[in-house]
């Protein structure tokens, strides 16, 4: 088991067993680790500690951070203030799938995919000479149904395994030095017209905020397109660019999301902390 694998165990049980507010040496043994060793071993791949995390993880939460984020989402769409997030939509730039694109199936395409370890689980990601195309939790899926599904989306494209392409993708999402990525991320992914516009209102909400999926309906001036919103946020090929865990429920409940509610508040809480000032 990789430190990787021990870390991502440990927030996933921190998330299971919340309500029930385990302590460091419980946490620890469901990893196999020494207390000590694992609170060093979890601040170094989650940038916080154990007691921090599992502070964090509460939906009350979401309901103040809700309130908070319409106007942060309103401004953010009004006037395309920046951030200095590195998951922030300057960094993260959407390109959407051409209709001459869409039509030819991926004919002449080129895909290379691999499969990293991360601090939230083992993610599988694909990219295009143009940009990212998929990017998935391994939780539910094994790698021959993530390349079957790949392989739906564009037909005649060619795929080919090359850990090494999208390498700089999981860099860029986890690692410590925001300064070693030199330009954005692109994205390159299909959809209709209003599933582009859904996962482009994604990117400008706050990192470590949230929003409710009335709130993005009306920030695309379709207040009664909720269900709809919905839909298109659940069908986004890439996790973590296309932020689909910032939305939840106005009630502050999570809501869906593909890779299971324990995942979405796993990310959520991992995000939130490494929007926090260092040493709090």
């Amino acid at each position: 088991m990789t430190d990787y694998d021990r870390i991502a165990r440990a927030m996933a049980y921190l998330v299971a067993h919340a309500p029930e507010q385990p302590g460091l040496e419980e946490v620890a043994a469901h990893v196999h680790l020494s207390p000590f060793h694992f609170q060093r071993l979890f601040c170094r791949w989650a940038g916080t500690t154990p007691k921090r995390f599992l502070q964090v993880l509460t939906l009350e939460r979401g309901k103040t951070l809700l309130a908070q984020t319409r106007s942060l989402l309103d401004a953010s769409l009004e006037l395309g203030l920046s951030s200095s997030s590195r998951l922030h939509d300057h960094f993260v730039q959407l390109e959407a799938v051409t209709p001459g694109e869409y039509k030819s199936q991926g004919k002449q395409l080129e895909i290379e995919y691999g499969v990293h370890p991360s601090p939230l689980g083992p993610m599988f990601v694909a990219v295009t000479p143009r940009g990212v195309c998929r990017a998935e939790f391994m939780d539910f899926q094994n790698l021959d149904t993530l390349l079957a599904s790949l392989q739906r989306a564009w037909p005649l494209s060619v795929i080919r395994e090359n850990p090494e392409a999208p390498r700089r993708v999981i860099e860029a999402l986890f690692g410590s030095d925001a300064g070693s990525v030199h330009r954005p991320l692109s994205l390159h992914v299909g959809g209709t017209n209003f599933q582009i516009a859904v996962w482009r209102a994604l990117l400008h909400i706050p990192p470590g905020a949230l929003a409710s999926y009335a709130q993005i309906a009306r920030a695309l001036d379709a207040p009664n397109s909720a269900r709809a919103v919905g839909n298109a946020i659940g069908a986004n090929p890439v996790a973590l660019l296309i932020p689909c865990h910032r939305v939840i429920q106005q009630s502050g409940a999570l809501g869906g999301y593909r890779w299971g509610t324990g995942k979405k508040l796993m990310v959520q809480t991992w995000e939130r902390l490494t929007q926090e000032p260092a040493g709090v």
